[in-house]
């Protein structure tokens, strides 16, 4: 099941401060979203406007056309997993903490459930309570990816777990969104471990939605070029450079700006590879607080 979630100048403002300034994007659904952008850029806010956590201070948000905020027939359909261990409860077992979860969801699945709690080596008797800020991580990510609901998001849930558990996670939530297409929003701001998951990319900065587009797109946006690094040197000479890395002579430069027929046969005749720009490099270029990026 997919839903499609549609926000319409969403603004969201605390007091004097304004979180979110007027977003709007379609997400058309079945698909795997990354939400991306630096601390206080609006990512957490607009994930609970999403959950129907909060209520908009303009503007609209609709999931399969219904409007989410006080209406329990659409919350029930979406499932938001902090990182702030909000599923976590002091005195209730892990076992306890599933089974509530289960109680809430019509499409939730406990097999599923009991599967990924063994993959995570989740301790099912021990208290919620006192688990590790890892452990904590797990049971969240176990919840929402067995909760199934049609629009499924992640914020920041997994940065307790080490890097071997992360990878569990991507791999689970890749062969999950294969198996059973749901939305997914995924907020991170660990791009490069992630983003080749990612299908469509959101960026949001300052609470305004930067961008918004294909991954395959961004990522054709620019090329890592590598080499002899006086030959690329000369290569990227005049082109807009978004970073570079050097190992001894050897030199990979990050070049925003698609290299047109002439450019990359030039680059195969200097032995130079042309590779895709990282997600993560354009990420950084894009929300530089200086300088032209806009």
């Amino acid at each position: 099941m997919t839903s499609i979630i549609e926000a319409a100048g969403l603004s969201l403002r605390y007091q004097d401060v304004t979180a979110l300034d007027r977003v709007s994007f379609t997400l058309t659904g079945g698909r795997i979203y990354g939400l991306l952008g630096r601390n206080g850029s609006g990512k957490t806010s607009l994930m609970s406007l999403l959950a129907g956590y909060r209520r908009p201070s303009a503007g609209t948000v609709t999931v399969g056309g219904r409007p989410v905020f006080e209406n329990a027939a659409v919350t029930r359909q979406v499932c938001l997993v902090r990182g702030t261990g909000d599923a976590v409860a002091s005195g209730i077992k892990v076992s306890d903490v599933l089974a509530f979860a289960g109680h809430l969801r019509e499409t939730w699945d406990a097999g599923y459930a009991a599967e990924l709690a063994e993959l995570f080596s989740l301790p099912l008797n021990k208290n919620a309570g006192a688990l590790s800020h890892g452990l904590r991580s797990a049971l969240g990510i176990v919840i929402g990816l067995a909760s199934r609901a049609p629009v499924t998001m992640f914020d920041e849930t997994y940065l307790g777990l080490d890097a071997p558990s992360r990878y569990k996670f991507y791999d689970a939530l890749l062969a999950e969104a294969m198996a059973h297409p749901r939305t997914m929003i995924v907020s991170t701001h660990l791009i490069e471990e992630v983003s080749s998951l990612f299908e469509e990319v959101l960026i949001l900065d300052e609470g305004r939605l930067m961008l918004h587009e294909d991954a395959e797109s961004l990522r054709g946006a620019g090329s890592a070029v590598t080499g002899d690094a006086e030959v690329v040197d000369r290569f990227v000479a005049g082109m807009r450079l978004l970073g570079e890395k050097s190992l001894g002579r050897t030199k990979s430069a990050m070049v925003y700006g698609e290299l047109d027929d002439e450019r990359r046969a030039q680059a195969r005749a200097t032995g130079l590879d042309l590779g895709p720009l990282a997600l993560q490099d354009l990420f950084i270029h894009l929300t530089e607080p200086t300088g032209d990026r806009r």
